[in-house]
């Protein structure tokens, strides 16, 4: 899909998606240069979303309180063996390799969240340990096969609006630059 098609949708529907703000993210990052066209397009997703025309939808409306479980498991248990020995495990590699071999917990108020805490708790903090202890095993054992790998980070800025100004900050010199040549 094209920023201008992006753009157009959210337009019409009056919201930006995560998914359609990733893919303007993707293509922006992606791009040599933008055209003139992806720019305009943007200049008016950036109006319409100053304006309300459009509105950004939140990125998370819930959580999944699994990942904290299994946060503060991994965490205890890499720290236990991080101090006892020379090893130094990947906590982020960890936590996604347990938590891709255990049921995801959502909730959307904080007494959801609660709920399902003390539910995880006393039925799968067996499994949950047995899952991080196992993801342990795994990393412990992996070789380093692409040190150059980069890690996944987060967006600056919290909301879309923000993101959309440092998209067009960080590409708007070569949309200079090509533009002078």
């Amino acid at each position: 899909m094209t920023i201008e098609k992006i753009v157009e949708q959210a337009l019409q529907d009056g919201y930006l998606t995560p998914a359609m703000e990733a893919e303007v993210g993707r293509i922006c990052d992606t791009a040599a240069e933008l055209s003139i066209e992806e720019y305009m397009a943007l200049d008016r997703l950036m109006g319409a979303l100053l304006t309300g025309e459009v509105v950004a939808v939140p990125r998370k409306q819930f959580i999944n309180v699994m990942e904290e479980l299994v946060l503060t498991e991994a965490i205890s248990r890499v720290a236990e063996i991080e101090s006892n020995s020379d090893k130094t495990l990947d906590l982020g590699d960890i936590a996604a390799y347990a938590l891709n071999r255990l049921p995801p917990l959502y909730a959307t108020t904080e007494e959801g969240a609660n709920f399902q805490r003390e539910s995880a708790r006393g039925e799968l903090s067996d499994l949950i340990a047995s899952q991080v202890q196992q993801a342990i095993a795994r990393n412990v054992d992996q070789p380093d096969f692409y040190p150059d790998r980069q890690i996944i980070q987060k967006k600056t800025g919290d909301n879309v609006l923000s993101q959309v100004s440092s998209l067009l900050q960080e590409h708007a010199h070569k949309f200079e630059t090509a533009t002078k040549v």
